[in-house]
């Protein structure tokens, strides 16, 4: 079977690696030519247009950076999509998903949003878990395509309702890593052990794993290593303020939590993994 992967950022490249091990015919477009070196070595058809990489498969799986980067790559030029498949698993708004589903549908069309939870490890591994907006007879036609990704595949809804619950979950990354922040920022003010106040906390309901995985990189500072730039962390918090606000839920919090990315902005850190709001929680003296 043939599929078109188009992006192959941090994400989408090990997604789209999944594919070439569960031997699909991999048709891949990147903006960003040098990002698809490892899946050409693995036999992955490579293209310098997304016309072309989408005009053979009947799949067409994107992972982009926002609905704008999806719109300017799927329809600059006319590429055919009749009788195709977009599945589009980046996080974007519900309105924005409907919005692909009526274009896609246009030009006879199907359009499956597919947003998964989870980073590059998970991707890279195949654990990521995926939710699916669509309906059941186009869940169930792709469902194996999705299990490549992860075992965890839901059916969420209609279109519209997985992006949703995607934000929903999105949410709670940087509101709970500002929260660790905050208390482990204390803890070693206060000369306490961090190993104490660890060992405290995986034991009580208020532990969360997101707070290990990210301890050594604020302790020591380090955020190099991005498995989600904050720049893309806060991309994802515009979406949630602004749908949240429309869904009459009280942003205060998404809104300070917002500002914090925004000074992580400013201070040069857009490119760090996202732990690296703790810097501006707990600044260097």
């Amino acid at each position: 079977m043939k599929i078109a992967f188009i992006g192959t950022g941090l994400m989408g490249e090990p997604m789209a690696f999944r594919l070439l091990k569960a031997n699909y015919n991999l048709f891949v477009y990147n903006r960003t030519i040098s990002k698809t070196e490892r899946l050409k070595k693995h036999q992955a058809k490579i293209f310098t247009s997304a016309e072309e990489a989408i005009k053979e498969p009947q799949v067409i799986i994107t992972m982009l950076t926002d609905y704008n980067a999806i719109v300017e790559v799927l329809f600059k030029n006319k590429s055919n999509f009749k009788g195709k498949t977009l599945i589009q698993m980046s996080t974007i708004a519900p309105l924005e998903s409907l919005l692909l589903k009526e274009r896609i549908e246009s030009l006879e069309g199907e359009y499956v949003e597919a947003p998964v939870l989870g980073s590059v490890q998970q991707a890279e591994a195949g654990e990521l878990i995926v939710m699916v907006g669509c309906n059941s007879e186009c869940y169930n036609k792709h469902k194996k395509i999705l299990k490549n990704f992860g075992q965890t595949v839901v059916h969420v809804g209609e279109v519209g309702k997985a992006s949703a619950l995607k934000l929903a979950f999105n949410q709670l990354i940087p509101t709970l890593l500002s929260a660790f922040s905050m208390s482990l920022a204390y803890v070693l003010n206060k000369g306490i052990d961090v190993n104490i106040f660890m060992d405290i906390l995986r034991k009580s309901a208020l532990y969360a794993p997101t707070f290990d995985r990210k301890l050594n990189n604020m302790i020591k500072r380090d955020f190099d290593k991005a498995n989600f730039p904050l720049k893309h962390m806060l991309k994802d918090v515009n979406l949630i303020a602004q749908e949240f606000q429309n869904s009459n839920i009280d942003t205060k919090i998404i809104e300070s939590v917002k500002s914090i990315l925004i000074n992580a902005m400013n201070s040069n850190l857009s490119e760090k993994d996202y732990s690296a709001l703790y810097n501006v929680i707990h600044p260097l003296k």
